[in-house]
């Protein structure tokens, strides 16, 4: 990987920031980071069924950070300037995360999500270097969200 970006790292980075400014996509991140909650495959399934809008949102907002995590693992975005400029790819893994083994055995697939999983594995490694609480932090914020609301 090359040591300092330069304005293909900047170009790729923004093009990468205006995808994420398409209506659709900004909607199934916005659903994704706010509503989205399942601690097993089976309660995703049931709670998103296929077919609902719900579903298309989870694989929107989850294939397109698996897709830039590839982007940024094949050396196509420097990794520090990438990580200095976004962490929600971290925390969308930080969802998904309880749920990859079932899905990876249910797909017989085990690089569903791996992009993701590789690149937010390096993302703690990097931050833990620059800002050690953050993480766990962010962590606490994210579980909260999605603690079950009281009816």
């Amino acid at each position: 990987m090359r040591e300092h970006p330069d304005h293909h790292d900047a170009e790729l980075l923004l093009r990468l920031y205006d995808l994420r400014r398409e209506e659709k996509l900004r909607q199934a991140r916005e659903w994704f980071m706010g509503k989205f909650q399942a601690a097993t495959l089976e309660e995703m399934t049931e709670k998103y069924p296929p077919g609902s809008q719900e579903n298309a949102y989870q694989r929107m907002a989850a294939s397109f950070w698996d897709m830039a995590a590839s982007i940024v693992l094949h050396g196509l975005i420097n990794e520090a300037f990438f990580f200095e400029n976004t962490s929600e790819f971290w925390i969308v893994w930080q969802k998904l995360k309880p749920l990859a083994p079932a899905a990876r055995q249910a797909f017989q697939n085990p690089f569903y999500w791996k992009q993701l999983e590789t690149l937010a594995d390096r993302y703690e490694k990097w931050m833990a270097g620059r800002a050690p609480e953050a993480l766990e932090t962010l962590r606490k914020r994210i579980l909260a969200r999605s603690a079950p609301k009281p009816e």
